[in-house]
Parts: structure tokens; sequence; C-alpha cells
């Protein structure tokens, strides 16, 4: 079994966290340290470690995932705009938090797809 994560206590509101969105498959709250004027994270309610531990079992969690992402994005007014969805997956892929979780980002242009410094 996956290790409980510090998006499992934000589920379960053990810790404090601007929850915007829960329901029986899917929790989205405001990200601490924000990259964005609007930036969302939107995380199953459980624990999936990373994108390559997804079973089909999970397809619905993940469909509501990027519903509530649209939901979301619209309500913060950055649907018409533009916005990004971004899932990390692993040490490469920039993943800290070892449970999937989706980033909504907007309110503001969002440059290119990667800038990356080599």
């Amino acid at each position: 079994m996956a290790e409980e994560t510090i998006f499992s206590k934000i589920i379960r509101r053990e810790i404090p966290a601007e929850i915007l969105f829960q329901d029986d498959l899917v929790t989205a709250f405001r990200d601490i340290d924000p990259k964005a004027p609007t930036h969302i994270l939107i995380i199953p309610n459980h624990l999936i470690p990373t994108a390559n531990d997804v079973k089909s079992s999970d397809e619905k969690a993940l469909g509501r995932m990027v519903t509530v992402a649209a939901k979301l994005a619209a309500e913060a007014g950055i649907a018409e705009d533009g916005y990004r969805i971004i899932m990390n997956c692993n040490k490469h892929g920039g993943q800290e938090v070892f449970h999937i979780h989706m980033h909504l980002l907007g309110g503001c242009s969002l440059g290119p797809m990667l800038n990356l410094n080599r």
C-alpha cells in the first residue's frame, strides 16, 4: 500500500486548505505557492502515487478531475482567455507530492509550454 501524503490529510480536512470543490471522487484547493494568479490543485480522493499507477478503475476520478478543472476555470473567469492543466509524473517530470494531482493555472499569459535552460 502506498504511503499517505499531505494531500490525504487535506482531503480529510485534518490540515487547513482553501478547498474550492469536494465530492466523493475529487478535491480541489488553492496551491499554497501559486505560480499564476489562479493556481488550483485537483486531486483524486483515493491515493494514486503517480500517473504510472493509474488503473482503468481510476478513469471516473480522472475524468472528474478534468470536468472540475473546467468548472473552476469558468468560476475563476479564466476559461475564455485560456488556462493550462498540468500533471507531473516522477522526478524528471517535476512531481513533488506522490499523490497524482492536476495543476489548473491561469489568469495571465502562461508563455511557452516548456522553457528548458540546458
